[in-house]
């Protein structure tokens, strides 16, 4: 990956697919037979950020491997809302830091700060 801008667009978009796949298991948590989805893209990043000259990260959604209940649906709603809330408080800081990045471009371009 090259330049903070691409890492921080990257890290918008793992968490677009993280807080999706924490939507679609909380609208199914009452689904007979449903398996909830993990998405990962946070190990990848890390990996592509510290290999020498740079490397490419991937987003992965993966069917959850927590022992599903008696109706075959593994999805635990508590473990869902936790999650739902940590992603929006990394979606949240990640934007910040990308609007930043943004307005040290334009500061360096002479333009006005808003």
């Amino acid at each position: 990956m090259s330049g903070i801008v691409d890492v921080l667009h990257f890290a918008v978009d793992g968490l677009t697919s993280q807080q999706q796949a924490i939507a679609n298991n909380l609208a199914n948590a009452q689904t007979p037979g449903y398996t909830a989805q993990d998405v990962n893209f946070q190990s990848s990043l890390a990996q592509a950020l510290s290999s020498p000259g740079g490397g490419t990260a991937t987003v992965s959604v993966t069917p959850s491997q927590a022992v599903p209940a008696t109706n075959g649906n593994n999805v635990s709603a508590s473990k869902e809302l936790v999650s739902a809330e940590q992603n929006t408080l990394q979606y949240q800081s990640t934007v910040e830091l990308l609007n930043a990045q943004f307005r040290l471009v334009q500061g360096s371009a002479g333009g006005t700060f808003a």
